[in-house]
């Protein structure tokens, strides 16, 4: 699963890095939690958790199956 992870990240981070931020992968659970940290302007942006869940965790529900939730480490 976790390079199916991967594959979908790499089709969100455009967006992200268009407003100077990035996503990077730091696990999945056998739960199908996946760990990711926002980097640049991502990491401190007020907006962030919504970015996390209606953006990446959105996106990654969909093109992955297994996957439960996002969460930021």
């Amino acid at each position: 699963m976790i390079e199916e992870v991967q594959k979908a990240l790499e089709f969100i981070r455009p967006a992200l890095q268009a407003d100077g931020g990035d996503v990077q992968l730091v696990g999945v659970t056998e739960e199908g939690v996946v760990q990711v940290k926002l980097t640049g302007a991502c990491g401190h942006c007020p907006m962030s958790t919504m970015t996390l869940k209606m953006g990446i965790e959105r996106t990654l529900k969909e093109k992955v199956p297994g996957v439960k939730e996002v969460v930021q480490v």
